[in-house]
């Protein structure tokens, strides 16, 4: 049974319709702006804060631009020593430098979950929420930076594309695409057979076919060996980052209440006052979050680790750039 138990149907998670306008339920294109003017501290640059969580052993180097090749030129006093070409400089007898100029953008493309698994959370946000703030933060971030950026948004039963662009406008249709989604979010909505992962990842090569910045933000339920194939594909053409959204219910589930799960074809409702339904629950929930942390070392990703439990921002700026004050 996938990982869709967390489904807020029962009052676990935030899901009545008297909380539609709890930011921490549901998302609006005034709230995601209102993030930009603290995302500036953010950081998706290949030289990555001491602290940031793409840096260190367990995380992929960000490669960033690419280098074009311009001219080979005698060397200066000004120039590094290390750009010195030293067959041309041991053939002429004269020190000769290879000047490169960077690529001038690198579009990125932030993939955005906004299915029925992520509207849960049990201490602070859903994590639908939590996704879609990650994501404004760093569209923003990106855009500031001069790149170019753009998104997929998908629920249970669409899939929306806003191609990258260097522009404040497509930059508010991503946002829109994503506040759009999660109002279709609410504890009420029918049973349907979701979008899988892997039909998102198929949409995302045909955009992101070399030299991107790939960020998918999901919590990443339902996922099997053809997700895994997909997103090796992707990182090796493209520099890629997860954003993993988990629920502190995925280590802690409460022993009074019945929950739904549901594979988006079945569903049952489950009784966690069962101590063995709770704990099998536990590990279903919890060898999940095992596997996508083991796809930083099997297919060198960077992997952000993020919770509901806390605002998304200050998680950003502590993974990613300078510790809010």
């Amino acid at each position: 049974m996938a990982d869709r138990a967390a489904i807020s149907r029962t009052g676990i998670g935030h899901g009545s319709a008297s909380s539609d306008l709890d930011p921490r339920v549901h998302l609006t294109l005034p709230g995601l702006r209102a993030l930009e003017a603290q995302a500036r501290a953010i950081s998706f640059l290949p030289k990555q804060p001491a602290k940031s969580a793409l840096n260190g052993r367990h995380s992929s180097r960000i490669r960033g631009r690419g280098l074009d090749f311009e001219e080979l030129r005698e060397y200066l006093p000004s120039d590094d020593v290390r750009a010195i070409d030293w067959k041309v400089t041991a053939r002429t007898g004269t020190p000769f430098v290879r000047v490169y100029t960077e690529e001038r953008d690198r579009p990125t493309l932030i993939v955005v979950d906004q299915r029925m698994s992520m509207f849960f959370g049990t201490r602070h946000n859903t994590k639908a929420v939590t996704a879609g703030e990650c994501a404004a933060i760093a569209a923003f971030r990106i855009l500031d930076q001069g790149d170019r950026v753009g998104g997929i948004v998908f629920g249970d039963q669409h899939i929306a594309e806003v191609r990258p662009k260097r522009s404040r406008a497509s930059l508010t249709q991503f946002l829109s695409r994503v506040a759009d989604a999660n109002a279709l979010l609410h504890a009420n909505a029918p049973e349907v057979k979701p979008t899988t992962i892997n039909q998102v990842l198929r949409s995302v090569q045909k955009i992101a076919t070399r030299d991107h910045l790939v960020i998918i933000i999901s919590d990443f339920s339902a996922v099997n060996d053809a997700t895994r194939h997909l997103l090796g594909g992707i990182s090796r053409r493209n520099d890629l980052i997860l954003g993993l959204v988990t629920d502190p219910s995925s280590d802690d589930l409460p022993d009074n209440a019945r929950v739904t799960a549901s594979d988006g074809t079945l569903q049952a409702e489950l009784n966690l006052n069962d101590a063995t339904v709770r704990q099998d629950l536990l590990n279903l929930s919890r060898g999940r979050i095992a596997d996508v942390l083991a796809w930083q070392n099997h297919m060198k990703v960077s992997i952000l680790p993020l919770t509901t439990a806390k605002d998304t921002l200050p998680q950003m700026l502590g993974l990613m750039g300078r510790a809010q004050k």
